[in-house]
C-alpha cells in the first residue's frame, strides 16, 4: 500500500537547481518513490544560520511503498551520495532533504520525528508544502494554513520568493541571460 510522504529539499551550494533535481532523480532511481507533484522553486533566507548563501527550497509529493524509517535512510544516502557533510546544525549545503509528512503518520523514534518538528515555523517549507496541498493538515487536525497565517502576524516570514532556475541562474550571471 503506498503512502503520500512530504519532502522538504534545500540546496545554498553549487547549482541549487540542479542540486534539487539530481536529488530528485536519484531518489526516484533508488526506490524511494514515484514524484506525485513538486512545487515551484523558492529562493529563500537562511534559517538558524543566517551567515551563509541564500537556499533554493521546493517542496515534493511522493507516493511510497517505505516505511518511514527506511524513507530516511534512503533520503540520507542520496544526500551522502550528493556530497552532503554535516559538520554544523544548519550549515551550508549542497542537499538537504527532510521527511515533513508520512501519510498522517506521528511518528517519535530516537532518529526521526514526523511531522517534522520544525515544520510549522518555517514558512520556506509551509509556502511550498501549501501550494501542493492547500488543505494541508497535521495528523491531529490542526491546519498548516494556520501556522503560516502565525508566522505572518509576527513577521517572521523572512525572505521567500518563487523564482524560475533560469531567473536564479540569470541574476547569478549578473542578469545577463544566454
Amino acid at each position: 500500500m503506498s503512502t503520500r510522504a512530504y519532502l522538504g529539499l534545500g540546496s545554498n551550494l553549487g547549482d541549487r537547481c540542479r542540486n534539487l533535481a539530481r536529488a530528485l532523480e536519484l531518489l526516484e532511481r533508488r526506490g524511494a518513490g514515484r514524484v506525485a507533484a513538486a512545487s515551484s522553486r523558492y529562493l529563500t533566507s537562511p534559517w538558524g544560520r543566517t551567515d551563509q548563501p541564500p537556499f533554493l527550497n521546493q517542496v515534493v509529493a511522493l507516493d511510497t511503498e517505505l516505511g518511514a524509517e527506511e524513507l530516511l535512510r534512503l533520503v540520507q544516502q542520496v544526500e551522502e551520495e550528493m556530497g552532503r557533510e554535516r559538520r554544523e546544525p544548519w550549515g551550508p549545503r549542497v542537499i538537504d532533504i527532510d521527511l515533513l509528512l508520512y501519510g498522517q503518520a506521528r511518528i517519535a523514534s530516537p532518529g526521526l520525528t514526523v511531522p517534522h518538528p520544525w515544520l510549522t515555523q518555517r514558512a520556506f517549507v509551509l509556502i511550498p508544502l501549501l501550494e501542493l496541498w492547500p488543505q494541508a493538515s497535521l495528523p491531529d487536525g490542526r491546519p498548516l494554513a494556520a501556522a503560516l497565517r502565525r508566522l505572518e502576524e509576527r513577521g517572521e516570514i523572512g525572505c521567500v520568493q518563487k523564482l524560475s532556475c533560469a531567473k536564479i541562474n540569470a541574476h547569478e550571471m549578473g542578469g545577463k541571460t544566454e
